[in-house]
């Protein structure tokens, strides 16, 4: 896939998740993936997302910067959201986070075959329970 056709594809991708669209997920994310070095099925990833928002229903990602190399993408995102259950072992009080995701992902034949994410956990629970 070309640069400019890898960074559009990605690009709706960051939709179909802020869209809540997980049926169109199937589009992006291989049967079989390697997430955080683990691997696991794509309706496993997408059951993660699932349950992410439903415990943050208000949960988006915004792309603050993309790099594309051949069939690897790296992104720095800034994730918002209102925890409405209990998340992370910190029971819902209103506190709403911001942080920084970077993600590393390797495409072949137009789906995601490997998925790397890291947050600072630590600043989004120290939000949290401020």
């Amino acid at each position: 896939m070309a640069e400019s056709d890898l960074r559009s594809w990605y690009l709706r991708y960051g939709a179909a998740l802020n869209d809540r669209d997980f049926d169109g997920l199937h589009e992006f994310v291989n049967d079989k993936v390697l997430l955080n070095g683990e691997p696991v099925t794509r309706d496993a990833v997408i059951a993660g997302l699932k349950q992410l928002v439903d415990a943050v229903p208000d949960i988006h990602w915004e792309l603050a910067e993309m790099l594309i190399d051949r069939d690897r993408i790296a992104v720095r995102a800034i994730n918002t959201g209102t925890p409405a259950k209990e998340w992370l072992g910190v029971p819902p009080s209103g506190a709403s986070f911001e942080i920084v995701e970077h993600a590393i992902y390797r495409v072949e034949n137009g789906r995601f075959v490997q998925m790397t994410n890291l947050h600072d956990s630590a600043e989004m629970l120290r939000q949290l329970t401020a």
